[in-house]
């Protein structure tokens, strides 16, 4: 990758206080084509053209910047759930547009998806100010979390006795492992194949209609 030389990010900017954004957008784009995993700060000075020293002035480390990445990746995966929630349509159609905006957000946004599943565990990774508005992973909840909540609210009589956690966990390992499986080449593609979407629709209506029929020895 070429560092950035021009546009919104120029490192002319940066006296204005815009080596921060920068520096999350170069995170952004080296996660976005190359993984997290080799991921460092070095890599997001280089990218901005500036040196590593001047990236101690707004993140502590690399945990800082990613939380910062995760902590924004979660507010828009949470919005995009909420406005599939509130969509129209029966209970089980609003909820199956939830995982579909899930697996939406995966492909979209791969950076901010990656970093939401690396600072998972990490408490406190990053001082309140260094993070961003304060948030951090001790007070951020789970794609898990949302989908609880979201089962909850939209099945209001419940699923015959079976806990909605276990449900919200069968669909959200579903939809995790499918948006893995397609960021990864994985999942089967050409005629006769049904696309990721397809496959989550009919998991979850299968997930669902499971749970109506009443709870299974793993689930009791």
């Amino acid at each position: 990758m070429r560092p950035w030389r021009d546009g919104p990010n120029d490192r002319r900017n940066y006296h204005h206080g815009n080596l921060k954004e920068a520096l999350i957008e170069a995170a952004r784009r080296f996660i976005a084509e190359r993984g997290i995993g080799g991921f460092t700060l070095v890599d997001a000075a280089r990218l901005v053209g500036v040196t590593p020293a001047a990236l101690y002035r707004h993140f502590r480390g690399r945990e800082a910047l990613l939380e910062e990445l995760a902590g924004r990746g979660f507010a828009e995966l949470a919005a995009r759930l909420a406005r599939a929630l509130t969509s129209r349509g029966t209970p089980l159609e609003r909820f199956t547009r939830m995982g579909e905006a899930y697996l939406a957000f995966a492909e979209e946004e791969p950076a901010y998806y990656a970093a939401i599943f690396e600072t998972r565990g990490l408490a406190a990774a990053a001082e309140p100010d260094e993070a961003g508005d304060g948030a951090n992973t001790a007070a951020r909840p789970s794609p898990f979390d949302l989908l609880v909540e979201a089962l909850q609210a939209t099945f209001a009589d419940g699923f015959g006795g079976v806990a909605p956690r276990f449900i919200a966990l069968e669909v959200w390992a579903l939809a995790h492992g499918l948006a893995t499986l397609s960021a990864a080449g994985h999942l089967p593609r050409g005629p006769g194949f049904p696309d990721k979407y397809e496959l989550l629709r009919a998991g979850v209506l299968a997930l669902v209609h499971g749970a109506a029929q009443g709870p299974s020895p793993a689930r009791s």
